[in-house]
């Protein structure tokens, strides 16, 4: 699968480590390369992402923010599999 997933977190949230564990349950059965990113270390990610993590992105785009949709991250998969 030609996708790849960065999640932008900081440490001590919980909604971020909610939405890793459905990100690593979905990658194991899609695949797709997958990454976090620690926000805290540059300030223009502070400044981009800092009041919505977790900011998930898929091939770049902006796709969740303060959370991660099972059933619309499943669509989104589905979608690139096709």
């Amino acid at each position: 699968m030609d996708v790849q997933i960065v999640m932008y977190t900081r440490k001590g949230c919980h909604l971020c480590e909610d939405a890793w564990q459905t990100l690593e349950e979905a990658r194991r059965a899609y695949g797709f390369g997958l990454e976090a990113v620690d926000v805290d270390s540059s300030a223009d990610l502070v400044a981009r992402y800092g009041d919505w993590v977790p900011v998930v992105t898929v091939n770049g785009k902006v796709r969740f923010r303060g959370g991660v949709s099972r059933p619309l991250l499943m669509r989104i998969l589905d979608a690139h599999t096709r």
